[in-house]
């Protein structure tokens, strides 16, 4: 005899849901016995004892296993071929990993989700004597309808659909039929969706999802990006560059400060989303459990809907009116706006360093840089990347802005925005990976960064005026502006300038020592210790 599985509630860790999937099947396998089957089985078998044996599986089991159901399909491939987005088309590749959170198939799944354990909570509710407690056999089929859900049940909620015309509804008569097979539960099916209005199971379906898809997908590539960035900023800490102010030649600075100036701001965003909390509402129609109160008046149900809201792994919200007012997914995507941003910033400098020749792109065998120019090698990845934020951050920046507007209690224009958290976020992970594929491809070219620091010993004008400053010489900028604004400038006529200066000889001795690739300041401790400045652990996570 076999039983469905026990429900383990989906986890938030930081994880490729791949590499969850394949360390879980390998674990799995190391510990079979020889000859026996390397996949184990996904129900719950009884032992000769009557004892049930349960599987462990990898947190993220149930998204992998949703995926590898998509890619199986018949058609998948001419869907991506028609897809209206390059999200589901040319660029899947790079965004399915977040498909089982934010696709059609998702909000289903986390909608099953909120859906049956609001009945498994309804029957722990003493009170509540028309829905009395589930037997363990009554548990694990409940269960098992979230552990065992696939895209096949998904396709069914749709079916139903098009009759109800109302897609929570849909979920709803769903699982009466899936249910109306156990006798036990078949006596409760109206207890479903009991003193709910959609928007209890739509908010904390959306709740789940992103703070499962953010933690699972977003936050670790964010992750991979800062320590890259770190990489950078440490391996060539050494390296003087010539810095740019409004595109000139200012003050020398080394290529590893350059980089660690960016993750240290990337990495305080980071900082700022731990502090984001997750919220939930279940209060009914307006707000006020009205409904509830009437059919069980003496239920506490402000309490039963936080402890059930704070079941879910979500913060709880007890004013609201018919919907949680998203002023969270709000500060969360304005968060990932301010990320963008900054990466944005990164993109296009590495776009002009390569410019500049200060980074050679490592050429990559098979690939066309232009379909007429042979010798093209163009900072794709970057322009790429540059692209993709700026569709992410118009699509976040317009859900941050409407989502807390709504006319009274709600309209469905929140329904119809909500349905788009993906889109915004897909474009970032593209963007993400484009961004980490470019800084894997460059190389630094030590020779054309000092060329360029050769032919400016104009920039050494700042520390002469600053040291002639020290010792009371009289317009010392007004000097130096004479000598070096619009002329050309040379190692033997700043030393000529510095040879006439009536200084300390200590002082005159260490400015003629000065050199543009010297002039670095604290440029390479500040990039040596960015390691230390920066925080990924305590970031870029959601509790």
């Amino acid at each position: 005899m076999s039983a469905p599985p026990s429900l383990k509630a989906p986890a938030t860790a930081a994880a490729s849901l791949v590499a969850a999937s394949a360390a879980h099947r390998a674990t799995a396998a190391a510990a079979a016995p020889s000859g026996a089957s390397r996949v184990p089985p996904r129900r719950l078998r009884c032992s000769a004892s009557g004892a049930a044996a349960v599987e462990v599986r990898a947190p993220m089991d149930w998204a992998t296993r949703s995926l590898e159901e998509m890619q199986r399909a018949e058609d998948f491939d001419s869907f991506c071929l028609m897809g209206l987005s390059p999200l589901d088309g040319r660029y899947e590749r790079f965004t399915r990993d977040l498909k089982p959170f934010f696709s059609e198939f998702g909000l289903i799944r986390y909608r099953v989700i909120v859906e049956v354990k609001w009945l498994l909570k309804l029957s722990q509710i003493p009170e509540i004597n028309e829905v009395p407690p589930f037997s363990k056999e009554a548990q694990l089929f409940l269960d098992a309808i979230i552990q065992d859900f696939s895209v096949a049940d998904a396709k069914e909620v749709k079916r139903i659909e098009k009759t109800t015309n109302h897609d929570v509804k849909a979920v709803e008569y769903f699982l009466k039929q899936k249910c109306s097979s156990n006798p036990e539960i078949a006596k409760v099916l109206e207890f479903f969706h009991f003193g709910c209005t959609s928007e209890d199971i739509n908010n904390l379906s959306h709740a789940l999802a992103l703070k499962e898809g953010v933690n699972t997908v977003m936050f670790p590539v964010m992750i991979d990006i800062c320590k890259a960035m770190c990489s950078l900023a440490t391996q060539n800490s050494t390296i003087p560059m010539l810095s740019r102010t409004h595109g000139q030649p200012a003050s020398p600075t080394t290529l590893g400060k350059e980089m660690a100036n960016f993750v240290a701001r990337l990495s305080s965003i980071g900082i700022s989303f731990s502090e984001v909390k997750i919220l939930g509402k279940f209060a009914g129609a307006v707000g006020n459990y009205n409904a509830d109160v009437v059919a069980y008046p003496e239920v506490d149900w402000p309490k039963v809907a936080e402890d059930f809201v704070r079941s879910l792994g979500l913060e709880f919200n007890p004013y609201v009116t018919q919907i949680e007012p998203h002023d969270y997914i709000s500060k969360l995507f304005n968060l990932f706006v301010q990320f963008n941003n900054v990466l944005t910033d990164f993109d296009r400098d590495m776009w002009t360093y390569i410019s500049l020749g200060y980074f050679k792109q490592i050429v990559k065998a098979g690939e066309v840089g232009s379909s007429t120019m042979p010798h093209k090698v163009n900072p794709i990845d970057f322009e790429n990347s540059d692209g993709n934020l700026t569709i992410a951050n118009g699509t976040l920046s317009s859900l941050s802005m409407k989502l807390p507007i709504s006319r009274m209690q709600r309209d469905l224009t929140d329904s119809t925005v909500l349905r788009n958290l993906g889109v915004g976020l897909g474009h970032s992970l593209l963007a993400y990976k484009a961004t980490l594929r470019g800084i894997n491809k460059v190389q630094v070219n030590e020779s054309r960064l000092s060329e360029d620091l050769d032919q400016t010993w104009e920039v050494l004008a700042e520390p002469i005026q600053t040291v002639m400053r020290r010792y009371g010489i009289p317009e010392p900028y007004e000097k130096l502006k004479e000598m070096t604004r619009g002329q050309a400038v040379t190692k033997d006529s700043i030393r000529q300038f510095i040879e006439g200066l009536d200084l300390p000889e200590a002082a005159r001795s260490s400015l003629l020592k000065l050199t543009p690739h010297s002039y670095i300041g604290e440029a390479e401790f500040l990039a040596r210790n960015i390691e230390e400045v920066v925080d990924l652990k305590s970031g870029f996570k959601i509790e």
